[in-house]
């Protein structure tokens, strides 16, 4: 009986240990899956710096491969057509690269499950990663990093990695300002970027008080993830962190990338690309999740918690600045949303091309556009977006895949974006994986198995230019 006993006691007690290794092995493993960013460094912040120093040539190097394999980065401007501020053209041409031995037009012809069997999905039309995926956070082009060191003396760059698009396919910098209130100013940004420096001279007397104080907000810099005086930052220097206008430069857009705040695990988290602010006024959705529902929650949503990964922890170590919703929020609420598209000289006041002023293959496009290829049922006149979410599936043309740190699967719905004034705001798609819109012509050409003509392809992307 004594030695039952013994046995049973070994017998709880070698039950107990499994239950004990098993439940450590899941909060181990919840450790290193967590939804929360670690609080509590373990490494100096000089070793950080050195660590991370030593690895950035790798890890651009990495990145650099994976878009020279992708895209032909070649500086190819277009001979007529301009960005609205007239200092820079559009890239022409598609530079997405076909898989070896196809054409795009044998692409188009094969279905869906045949191109994912085949493995000829071109690599670009995969989902692009952020420069350093497993680490992510905001990066900044160069250019944008010289201009505010200049004004203001804040300091933007990164030791652990750069901005990887090269310039030519990011928007012309800085960008126009034009608003809905003063369409007779033109641009009121009188070529200058927009900043703490020099807003008050700028718009003293075109906006009114509350406008004012909502653009010096939007160009006051605050603590963000990878800007702050914390010893997890990823700028050197201790710093005042950022502001709205570094993303959205003069309300529109400079290419800064970052990674969406509402997806986990870190590997399906989507690169960002930064959209514009003009036209908010016409839309309804908003954050990359398009769970907001106007500016003014994206507004205050963004100070609270995307600037810091969507993790309200972190927010408060690094000092979250709380906007107040009845005044702070609204101004700057209430400038972005008199931020306008450019202007569209041929386009009537149906948002439709005046046939005196289009040209005939402008006007083909704007046929096929709202005819054969089907782009006008997301993106209707005259702002050219329905204001809606939309699956588009194209993970029924490849099998998930890992790809510098970023699992390529399912993107699921995505937010419709206005394109009046698309080509003003290149890179395309919601994460910049298309650099052209002659890309994104050949993207949706695949996606809606449509089987556009090289000509009909060409006049929907001279339409998309015109509007």
């Amino acid at each position: 009986m004594k030695s039952t006993r013994i046995r049973k006691r070994w017998m709880l007690s070698g039950v107990f240990l499994l239950i004990l290794a098993a439940t450590c092995w899941v909060y181990a493993d919840q450790a290193v899956t967590s939804s929360y960013s670690p609080v509590v460094m373990k490494e100096p912040f000089a070793d950080t710096v050195a660590r991370m120093k030593a690895a950035k040539p790798e890890v651009m190097q990495r990145q650099m491969e994976l878009l020279n394999e992708r895209y032909d980065l070649a500086d190819r401007p277009a001979k007529e057509v301009m960005m609205s501020g007239g200092r820079k053209a559009i890239q022409e041409g598609v530079r997405v690269k076909l898989p070896q031995g196809v054409t795009w037009d044998q692409l188009a012809a094969m279905r869906p499950d045949e191109i994912k069997e085949k493995n000829l999905w071109p690599k670009g039309f995969y989902p692009l990663p952020h420069p350093n995926h497993a680490e992510g956070g905001m990066v900044f082009p160069q250019f944008h990093i010289d201009e505010i060191k200049k004004q203001e003396g804040r300091d933007l760059t990164r030791f652990d990695l750069d901005f990887d698009l090269p310039d030519h396919f990011l928007p012309e910098f800085p960008p126009p300002i034009y608003l809905t209130t003063r369409p007779d100013l033109g641009d009121v940004s009188r070529g200058q970027v927009v900043t703490i420096m020099n807003y008050f001279e700028l718009f003293n007397g075109i906006l009114n008080p509350k406008q004012l104080e909502g653009l010096r907000l939007l160009v006051t810099p605050f603590p963000q993830q990878q800007f702050n005086q914390t010893d997890d930052r990823r700028s050197e220097l201790a710093g005042r962190g950022v502001t709205c206008f570094d993303c959205h430069v003069n309300g529109l857009s400079n290419g800064a990338t970052h990674l969406v705040g509402d997806i986990r695990p870190q590997e399906f988290r989507h690169r960002l690309d930064t959209p514009p602010l003009r036209g908010v006024n016409v839309q309804r959705l908003f954050g990359s999740q398009r769970a907001l529902k106007s500016v003014e929650d994206f507004t205050e949503f963004e100070q609270r918690a995307a600037y810091f990964d969507g993790d309200p922890v972190i927010a408060t170590k690094k000092g979250v600045n709380i906007l107040e919703r009845g005044s702070q929020v609204h101004f700057m609420a209430e400038f972005q949303n008199i931020l306008d598209f450019p202007p569209a000289p041929k386009l009537n006041i149906y948002g439709k091309l005046d046939p005196a002023k289009a040209n005939e293959s402008e006007l083909r496009g704007q046929e096929l556009f709202f005819g054969k290829a089907q782009c006008a049922v997301c993106h209707p006149a005259p702002y050219y977006t329905d204001g809606m979410m939309h699956n588009l599936k194209a993970e029924r043309f490849y099998q998930p895949v890992m790809i510098n740190g970023r699992m390529a699967s399912a993107d699921g719905p995505i937010k419709t974006f206005p394109l009046r004034g698309i080509k003003d705001s290149p890179p395309y798609l919601h994460d910049g994986r298309l650099l052209t819109l002659a890309d994104t012509v050949e993207f949706f050409n695949m996606i809606q198995e449509l089987k556009l003509t090289g000509q009909e392809k060409q006049d929907l992307v001279n339409f998309m230019a015109a509007l």
